[in-house]
């Protein structure tokens, strides 16, 4: 629960119903499989809104050992711009799947790829702004996400980062709302996301890879590991057979379309790090 004990919980009568297996019981021949690393931002690399030295450490050492990284975030196009110069990954995955974005450091260029074009997008930022303002009338605590102005694709409302934190009945309100509006909506752990068209984490995941690695993930599957921390990661906890929630997984027991095969004993950031040494102490 990224060491916060002001975030919502989950109501006790809903948990997720199949245990999740402890990090220690990944094979290490699946182990030493691995040759990249996807992962969610918000509470899995982040712990309580910051991005600690042990976590971006973590990413460091996967790129040092040749595996690439890529997070697979909701945040907006604008931190996604500066994620991919500065951080030290492969590419990023924004706004849910509405883009990659890729530096080329040595053509000093930045590669991005968008489902919508320019046109689209920018009406659609016309509907999605009249949609928020209809939300957080009908939602007391509920605010526009302070980082909406960095967006080019999505409605982000904030439930659980700079407001008092809601209960997650609240969230599923918004999202609720945001399909009755004819959106897309899926639940972070801060933010409920919003945006037109049947697109998410994994479509764009597969998209990327393809066009840039040549790699179609579904035969490469098990070679790559995704670790992630809320229902919006469900599609990709869904699909990688590799696939880790940290600690405060627990958090969202019962509110899981699908739920991670394997959990790490320490929560956000420090539950990343922990993964990262697990898959590189025996290689």
């Amino acid at each position: 629960m990224s060491g916060d004990a002001s975030r919502p919980r989950s109501s006790n009568k809903n948990r997720i119903t199949t245990p999740l297996l402890p990090l220690s019981e990944f094979p290490i021949k699946e182990r030493r499989g691995i040759r990249g690393v996807f992962c969610d931002i918000d509470d899995t690399l982040t712990t309580a809104g910051r991005l600690t030295a042990g976590a971006y450490e973590a990413m460091e050492r996967l790129q040092q050992a040749g595996l690439p990284v890529v997070p697979i975030t909701g945040r907006p196009a604008g931190w996604c711009d500066h994620i991919a110069r500065l951080w030290p990954v492969t590419a990023v995955v924004g706004e849910n799947g509405a883009f990659y974005f890729r530096y080329d450091h040595a053509a000093r260029k930045m590669l991005r790829r968008y489902v919508h074009d320019a046109t689209t997008r920018a009406a659609q930022r016309e509907q999605l702004q009249k949609i928020g303002a209809s939300i957080v009338a009908e939602v007391p605590g509920a605010a526009v996400a302070a980082d909406q102005a960095y967006r080019e694709t999505d409605l982000a409302i904030d439930y659980c980062e700079d407001v008092a934190p809601l209960p997650l009945e609240a969230a599923e309100r918004i999202a609720a709302l945001m399909r009755e509006a004819g959106l897309n909506a899926k639940i972070s752990s801060i933010h409920v996301n919003g945006w037109f068209g049947g697109y998410d984490k994994l479509a764009m995941s597969k998209v990327l890879f393809a066009e840039k690695f040549a790699t179609d993930l579904d035969a490469a599957n098990a070679q790559f590991a995704y670790a992630g921390d809320s229902p919006n990661d469900a599609p990709m906890f869904g699909y990688f057979v590799n696939s880790i929630g940290v600690a405060n997984i627990a958090r969202f027991a019962g509110h899981l379309a699908a739920a991670p095969k394997y959990v790490t004993r320490s929560e956000s950031g420090a539950g990343f790090a922990e993964l990262v040494a697990h898959l590189l102490g025996e290689r």
